[in-house]
């Protein structure tokens, strides 16, 4: 069994996007600026925003954070995201997910300017990844596919089982693994809630992608030996051991099901630093006025 280490592989992205931003400073050009957008004082939001605001200081870019109380109309949000639209020296816009329940979550994500849509959530951009056309693809999808690209497995052909259908994760890196690519080329199944006989589906697979929101979903008796399994959940369980009072698991019984695995991604270090990864290559990619990841 081997961990697919995210960490490894997000800071071997960021160490070449370093490069490529040394590049252009060294040649006078403009260099990615990213600007993320914070409504209200999610513990989680907080932690992921900052993250992605260390990154770009890492890697060279420029970045920006507008900060606003859970309070703030929904025009006025959406008056700042045209701001920003309209701004030559702003790359790529990100507005953290969830919003208030005021907030038109849709409507935000539609205001979005495609070409700075590096969460690659607008539906041009989801439209155009579906037609195998050049499109800013859904971050951790991407992240996915950074993933297996990197340590080099083996996908044409396999049978990969995807559980959960969000059109954050599911149904986007369903379409990635189906695509004419490598990684890729796989047979895909897409499952959800109502899928019946879930436990002998993922018993078939080659691959299982979990992505369903649920701790320890996905047991040993549910993976077959050798099985690749990319653990996208991040769910916080009750823990008075912690410091945090919490700790972080993902949807797949990692301690259970590890030894059958050929790969797995570790919760946390797996996927999520992938997430960050995946965004500032989008970002670089629509400041170099490119239009998104070549399907």
């Amino acid at each position: 069994m081997q961990i697919l280490d995210g960490k490894l592989v997000s800071q071997a992205v960021k160490d070449q996007l370093a490069t490529q931003v040394a590049s252009l400073k060294a040649q006078g050009k403009k260099i990615p600026h990213l600007a993320a957008i914070l409504v209200g004082n999610n513990g989680a939001s907080e932690t992921y925003v900052a993250s992605k605001v260390k990154s770009c200081a890492e890697i060279g870019y420029n970045s920006t954070l507008l900060r606003f109380e859970d309070t703030i109309p929904e025009k006025h949000l959406l008056d700042h995201i045209a701001m920003l639209n309209e701004n030559p020296d702003i790359d790529g816009i990100l507005v953290q997910l969830p919003l208030p329940k005021h907030i038109n979550e849709e409507l935000v994500i539609n205001t979005i300017d495609p070409s700075k849509d590096v969460d690659g959530f607008h539906p041009m951009n989801v439209g155009k990844m579906v037609s195998g056309l050049p499109a800013f693809i859904p971050a951790t999808p991407y992240g996915i596919m950074l993933i297996l690209e990197h340590y080099n497995i083996e996908t044409r052909g396999k049978h990969a089982v995807v559980i959960g259908r969000s059109h954050i994760v599911g149904t986007p890196v369903s379409i990635l693994l189906s695509r004419n690519t490598n990684p890729g080329n796989c047979t895909v199944t897409l499952c959800h809630s109502h899928t019946k006989n879930l436990a002998e589906l993922c018993r078939q697979a080659d691959i299982v992608v979990a992505a369903i929101g649920r701790p320890n979903f996905v047991t040993a008796d549910m993976v077959k030996e050798g099985a690749v399994v990319i653990d996208v959940g991040i769910n916080r369980m009750e823990d008075a051991s912690k410091k945090s009072g919490f700790r972080l698991v993902g949807d797949v019984d990692y301690a259970a099901v590890a030894p059958r695995c050929s790969y797995i991604t570790p919760v946390p270090g797996g996927v999520g630093p992938m997430t960050i990864a995946a965004l500032l290559k989008n970002t670089y990619l629509a400041a170099t006025g490119q239009r998104g990841h070549q399907n």
